[in-house]
């Protein structure tokens, strides 16, 4: 499933939010962005189009929308082509420029090397 950026930024809010209409994904999505009320319903009339989200039950005269897909669904299939376009392909690269841009604390540091060691020991198995 393919979804341009404006409706993984709604999804990204159907995800964070959970169940809910169009009007108070506008409200959300207007503290960041100035875009119209049918802008975000066309967006979300799309999303359900597509399968990524489905109605869910009617609170007065608004529809609740929710997720029907999961996020990692979506970033499994995102990631390997942002990869491709971004690094050539190569994750070590991702992942380098993470680490070297992002400020860690200590904390995630040692996540890190946890996680490599035990990928690092999974991977000999």
């Amino acid at each position: 499933m393919k979804l341009s950026d404006f409706e993984l930024d709604v999804m990204q809010l159907f995800w964070d939010e959970g169940p809910s209409s169009a009007a108070t994904i506008h409200k959300w999505i207007t503290k960041d962005k100035n875009v119209a009320y049918t802008t975000v319903k066309t967006i979300i009339d799309r999303l359900e189009e597509k399968g990524a989200i489905q109605r869910t039950s009617i609170e007065g005269r608004s529809i609740i929308f929710a997720a029907a897909i999961k996020k990692e669904a979506i970033s499994t299939k995102l990631l390997p082509e942002f990869v491709r376009r971004f690094f050539h392909g190569n994750s070590s690269q991702l992942v380098a420029h993470l680490i070297k841009d992002d400020k860690l604390s200590e904390e995630d540091i040692s996540y890190l090397e946890t996680f490599l060691a035990n990928r690092k020991t999974n991977k000999g198995e």
